[in-house]
């Protein structure tokens, strides 16, 4: 059991052949690429949104407690990784997302707030500008202050705050885009 449970890619494969055996023996209470793309939307969701948790309520949090001599530990190799995920994990939960409002045809109506659609429209430009931050702002100065791109100490320090109050900022933004996509079944 350690053999199988200690190979991540294993249990993810074995997960997915899992999750379409259930896709495929109990139907959903919609079309089956819906369900498909929702699930996917949520998938990616839960790993974009999770890490930004895990960054905000552990790792900022814990890090002025580490000894200095364990710090590269989480710099060098914990961080990278996880920012890694972080990023991707936006992008495909706003990839799914605008897919799934696009086959649903409310893509429009949602983005311009349209009577019916302002409570998807607001998730979604929230998320919009949460990912706009991770890519744009987050993951630039991450890159100078875990020193993946060469900068001086106080860029780095500079670009170290300047992720956080961004990611901070997401986490802020977070609340309500979780309660605007949960609570609208419009597609």
């Amino acid at each position: 059991m350690a053999k199988f449970f200690g190979n991540l890619h294993l249990v993810l494969v074995v997960g997915l052949v899992l999750a379409l055996a259930v896709i495929f023996a109990v139907p959903a209470n919609t079309i089956p690429e819906q369900a498909i793309l929702r699930w996917l939307h949520l998938f990616f969701g839960i790993t974009w949104i999770g890490l930004l948790y895990y960054f905000n309520f552990v790792q900022i949090p814990t890090m002025p407690k580490v000894p200095a001599e364990l710090k590269p530990g989480v710099s060098k190799f914990i961080a990278p990784s996880a920012l890694f995920f972080f990023r991707w994990g936006a992008a495909f939960t706003v990839l799914t997302g605008a897919i799934i409002a696009w086959r649903s045809a409310y893509l429009v109506e949602a983005l311009t707030l349209t009577t019916g659609f302002v409570l998807i429209g607001i998730g979604m430009w929230l998320a919009l500008i949460m990912a706009f931050n991770v890519w744009f702002i987050i993951w630039p100065n991450q890159k100078k202050a875990l020193g993946i791109v060469p900068a001086e100490d106080a860029v780095k320090a500079k670009a170290a705050t300047t992720a956080m109050i961004f990611s901070r900022t997401n986490t802020l933004l977070s609340l309500p885009m979780l309660y605007c996509m949960v609570n609208f079944n419009g597609g």
